[in-house]
């Protein structure tokens, strides 16, 4: 029978681990994370939400979740049923990823996205600051 024996060497000659680089969100993953920040600021239900707009609730949630590519059709069903153009919509994501890229955090493969936006759609209003709302993707 063979034994496998454990040398000390064979640690110092393995290839270093492999650093992990800062990611960029993707657009849909910034599209989620605005829909969800909006849906919870309402205080409505991913069912309702998704009720209004005509989809099912599992495609909202992947969609939410990052997990999925909404349509233009899709996007526009569950704004208006937030009470968001696609425009506002639009704006306000490439708004959070721009700043997202100027500011926000990101250790190893986890992104924070700031959630705080000013009134009537008027876009992010500062970096999120420790202990703030923000919305957390990882890959």
């Amino acid at each position: 029978m063979a034994s496998i024996t454990w040398h000390p060497s064979a640690e110092s000659t393995a290839p270093p681990a492999p650093r992990l680089r800062p990611r960029r969100a993707l657009w849909r993953e910034a599209v989620g994370a605005l829909l969800r920040r909006e849906r919870l600021e309402q205080e409505r239900t991913l069912a309702d939400v998704a009720r209004r707009a005509g989809v099912s609730i599992q495609h909202l949630s992947e969609v939410e979740r990052g997990r999925k590519e909404a349509s233009s059709e899709v996007l526009g069903a569950v704004g208006e049923a937030l009470g968001l153009d696609l425009a506002d919509l639009t704006a306000g994501v490439a708004r959070m990823l721009a700043t997202e890229r100027r500011e926000a955090p990101s250790v190893g493969r986890v992104i924070v996205l700031p959630t705080s936006v000013g009134p009537a759609g008027e876009g992010i209003t500062s970096p999120p600051a420790l202990g703030a709302p923000s919305a957390m993707l990882a890959a």
